[in-house]
């Protein structure tokens, strides 16, 4: 991980969705990640619906990814015991291990995580209307072929519910394959995939008197190489690491990864910008990188008491908290993640605009890229926060597991971006 600097030269290949036209709610996309091998792209959306995208090989452009397979995976409901609507929206979705070509996804809305099989199911031709004959005083039968063409079929296999009393917004499964975690506001719970109707809670910071609660877990995620590691953000701008090996609870983390804040530069919305929105491990499990609302922040997993990079993706914002508040963007959870090799990272920001930065760089800001456009490097002080479009945020980021190709969404469109390493290009001609 983070070895050499690589120049990436980025360029737009592709939008699903028409850019433009009119957005309707159940259109926007709320999720979007690739599986383990690339070859795959999901998308979920706040209606419910989840889409999957598989990559074909084209001449024109680096990568292309063609319509594959589409499901509704949850429907709106209501509480009656609580007198609450339950969304349909989709919180998030992660890619399982896939078995005799068929293809296995967990998806989650606010209170319910589902388990999904997406398969070729065969089909069969209509057999003859006519009524069986007798030969030779022997009865035939009309028979029924098998189709060639094949069906693409989604069946959920099974369906975790009632384990959550607040709204889910992580779940991350281990690498033994076998288990995963949700994480609500307040809770933690441990799953074995074939196991629907118990799950373990592993991470509880409810406090005995709710009135005394001064912080909710905002993401969680294993760690990609230890099975027993599993690590969780909160709205305090903290990252606790938890070993399963210690306790099964593990309310005792076994390290807190945080920054003091400097107390002159404290403000009525410290708080609010300070909690983490996202959370990745890289994936060699080495580093953390979190997302708050200013800032990208990198650390190294041996070192506690401050990251090792601090990226400040929003400094022309400072001075727009108030209006921000006021129209609830501050609020808005930008995703972030890394490329293969770490040395890369990738989020979100307003006006359609994305931001990638090379930790190896000398450049201090980000290599900013408006969607549907060629590179934009302008600086912070180039943007003028009174001109940025807030409605279009690219909240949802995704970084192709083998190479250098990016999923970025906005409102109903997903666009996808790759990139050619420049100077290995250079040096092996």
């Amino acid at each position: 991980m983070m070895q050499k600097e690589r120049d990436l030269e980025w360029q737009f290949c592709q939008v699903f969705g028409e850019p433009g036209e009119e957005i309707t709610e159940v259109d926007i996309v709320s999720a979007v990640e690739f599986d383990s091998t690339g070859e795959f792209l999901a998308a979920g959306d706040r209606g419910g619906r989840v889409v999957i995208f598989q990559r074909v090989e084209s001449e024109d452009t680096p990568c292309e990814y063609k319509f594959f397979a589409e499901f509704q995976s949850h429907e709106p409901e209501f509480d009656y015991l609580k007198s609450l609507e339950i969304e349909e929206k989709i919180n998030k979705i992660k890619w399982c291990n896939s078995y005799n070509d068929a293809h296995y996804l967990l998806t989650t809305n606010d209170k319910t995580i589902k388990l999904w099989k997406v398969y070729d199911k065969p089909t069969y031709e209509r057999p003859p209307r006519t009524n069986p004959t007798a030969t030779n005083g022997k009865l035939t039968l009309p028979t029924i072929r098998r189709s060639r063409e094949k069906q693409k079929t989604a069946v959920p296999r099974k369906i975790y519910a009632n384990a959550h009393a607040y709204h889910i917004n992580s779940i991350s499964l281990n690498t033994d394959g076998e288990t995963y975690i949700s994480a609500d506001d307040l809770r933690i719970n441990l799953w074995n995939l074939e196991i629907s109707d118990q799950s373990f809670n592993v991470v509880d910071i409810k406090p005995a008197n709710m009135e005394e609660l001064t912080e909710v877990i905002t993401a969680a995620e294993f760690h990609p190489v230890n099975c027993q590691y599993l690590m969780y953000s909160s709205s305090k701008g903290t990252i606790k690491l938890g070993d399963l090996r210690q306790s099964a609870l593990c309310d005792n983390h076994a390290k807190r990864f945080e920054e003091e804040e400097d107390p002159a530069s404290k403000s009525f919305f410290s708080e609010i910008i300070a909690s983490i929105s996202d959370i990745k491990f890289s994936r060699d499990g080495r580093y953390i990188l979190s997302r708050d609302y200013l800032t990208l922040k990198l650390w190294d997993i041996n070192k506690e008491d401050k990251p090792v990079k601090t990226i400040r993706i929003h400094d022309y914002l400072k001075s727009k908290l108030c209006d921000l508040y006021e129209n609830d963007c501050i609020f808005d959870k930008f995703e972030c993640t890394l490329s293969k090799t770490g040395d890369h990272l990738l989020t979100g920001s307003y006006h359609n605009y994305f931001n990638i930065y090379d930790i190896q760089g000398d450049r201090e800001d980000a290599l900013r890229i408006k969607l549907g456009r060629g590179p934009s490097r302008k600086s912070d002080n180039e943007l003028n926060a009174d001109n940025i479009d807030f409605t279009r945020k690219v909240l949802h980021v995704a970084w192709h597991p083998q190479n250098d190709i990016v999923a970025v969404a906005t409102n109903n469109n997903l666009y996808l971006y790759a990139a050619d390493d420049e100077k290995e290009d250079d040096g092996a001609s």
